[in-house]
């Protein structure tokens, strides 16, 4: 079995802990991979606030909080739900086939 057309394997899936994140790269983007209730989640690994990675910070409830400034962003929209960032960060459509998670990057960060 393989992915869908357009994804790009980004980690095995074993490597996300549960409730928590794992930082990688995917063709030189950094990619948050989160796991929540089951649920697998991807999103560029930079906060939109200071550029620190999101996959360092704390997981809970479809959200993840940066470290250094407490910014909180929501997995499923990456839109901030608590100051101090005001932007969003992107997501990222995830794929998970047996032991591996796979994620679709816009074309432009593929490049």
């Amino acid at each position: 079995m393989s992915a869908p057309a357009g994804y790009l394997r980004a980690c095995a899936l074993a490597d996300v802990p549960e409730d928590g994140a794992i930082g990688v790269e995917v063709r030189g983007t950094p990619v948050a991979i989160i796991r929540v209730g089951g649920e697998i989640f991807a999103l560029r690994d930079v906060c939109s606030h200071e550029e620190v990675p999101l996959s360092e910070g704390d997981v809970y409830d479809h959200t993840v909080e940066c470290w250094l400034h407490g910014s909180c962003f929501d997995l499923r929209t990456g839109k901030p739900t608590g100051p101090p960032a005001t932007k969003p960060v992107p997501t990222y459509p995830v794929h998970t086939d047996g032991d591996d998670v796979y994620v679709s990057l816009p074309d432009q960060e593929t490049s």
